[in-house]
């Protein structure tokens, strides 16, 4: 079976190469086009994007436009060399990696007092939403049709807003990887909701709605026919619901933990203490889940309905929390970054190669490492730690 082999691969990943941080931020997104691209991104805690050799991990240049927090970062489906970025900055923004340092193509607004904490691009690159964090007694998802921006529009391309399906700062969203009109979003009210944009307004757009019971922090569309939603929360809840029939009252939970890092023991007594979050490994259809201690250990889990397995512990990369990982289907290698600053590339039977640093690349500035991915999120696992 290929899951075999993709676990063989898992259990002999060791370093390949170790990018060091130019100056002190955190690394809190990772993405890497589908195809057609040798582009890596990632979103630092100075509110700057870094373009990295996908191959070398070296860095190609930076964009900078953003004046807060970045929320997240995604490639064009269609056209690898466009890149997306949200921010709490009010604006998501789309930027050509073929041109580094240069300004947005495109610059994505709404509404004045909206503060972004999460956006995604949907499959087709035609819709793009975010979730807001809480203005007054609401939250907001903003649409906007991804082809209408014209130059010098304030809102140029806004499709409209749905208001009433959260009560607190939405955290995250996620587009079906598949099915352009569907998207899922889950917020700090402990709601997660999947809507069906074909249906129109928000009322007969909402199809089913899951309770995480705590502050959701990642989803992601996972089953052999993708009709299954995972959800980690900012307690290190885990959550997977099939989601096949939205019409049906009852969503079938397929696992359920208030606390995941129970549901599986680690040997030597390796320590998990948060999950970094999911992904789903279509050509072997399974979850990758990974999770990590706050010295920058790794742990690599398999995730089902019957529950978590222990795959592979990654020793000697990090030396603190771990934020964000991707695995580059093409490459057949795990990309990971965190609060220490450093890109890691593990692959199989690899050796270690000390990546230079791009002298030429200017410190964007001095920023404190006070950034987190999201604001409550920081307290949430500061209770979590004394409770």
């Amino acid at each position: 079976m290929m899951m075999d082999t993709l676990e063989d691969t898992f259990r002999t990943l060791s370093i390949a190469r170790r990018l060091q941080p130019i100056e002190a931020t955190y690394i809190l997104e990772l993405s890497c086009a589908s195809s057609g691209s040798d582009v890596l991104a990632a979103c630092c805690s100075n509110h700057s994007v870094h373009l990295h050799s996908r191959e070398t991990l070296r860095l190609v240049g930076d964009f900078q436009g953003h004046t807060a927090p970045v929320c997240g970062v995604r490639f064009s489906h269609l056209s690898p060399h466009l890149l997306f970025t949200g921010s709490a900055d009010g604006t998501v923004r789309c930027w050509d990696v073929r041109r580094p340092g240069s300004d947005a193509a495109q610059v994505f607004r709404s509404d004045s007092t909206h503060s972004y904490c999460s956006f995604d691009v949907s499959c087709s690159d035609r819709v793009l939403c975010a979730g807001t964090e809480q203005v007054g007694e609401d939250s907001f998802l903003v649409f906007w049709d991804a082809r209408m921006v014209q130059e010098g529009s304030q809102m140029g391309g806004l499709l409209g807003v749905y208001s009433e399906s959260h009560s607190d700062d939405i955290t995250t969203v996620k587009f079906h990887p598949r099915q352009a009109d569907r998207l899922a979003s889950g917020a700090t009210d402990g709601l997660v909701n999947v809507f069906d944009l074909s249906l129109g307004g928000e009322d007969d757009a909402l199809v089913t709605t899951c309770n995480c019971n705590s502050s959701a922090s990642s989803l992601c569309w996972t089953g052999k026919d993708l009709d299954q939603l995972l959800c980690l929360t900012h307690d290190e809840g885990l959550h997977l619901w099939d989601v096949a029939r939205p019409d049906s009252d009852d969503t079938l939970t397929l696992l359920s933990s208030a606390d995941a890092r129970t549901l599986v023991q680690l040997p030597d007594g390796a320590s998990l203490e948060y999950f970094v979050g999911g992904t789903w490994l279509s050509d072997e259809e399974r979850i990758l889940l990974v999770g990590g201690s706050n010295h920058g250990e790794l742990h690599l889990l398999d995730c089902s309905g019957r529950g978590l397995r222990f795959i592979k512990s990654l020793k000697g990369g990090h030396s603190a929390t771990v934020r964000c990982f991707q695995w580059d289907v093409i490459s057949q290698s795990l990309l990971t970054g965190g609060e220490d600053g450093q890109l890691l590339q593990w692959k199989a039977g690899a050796e270690e190669i000390s990546v230079e640093k791009k002298d030429s690349l200017k410190s964007i500035s001095s920023m404190q490492l006070k950034t987190k991915a999201h604001r409550k999120q920081a307290i949430q696992k500061e209770r979590s730690k004394l409770a």
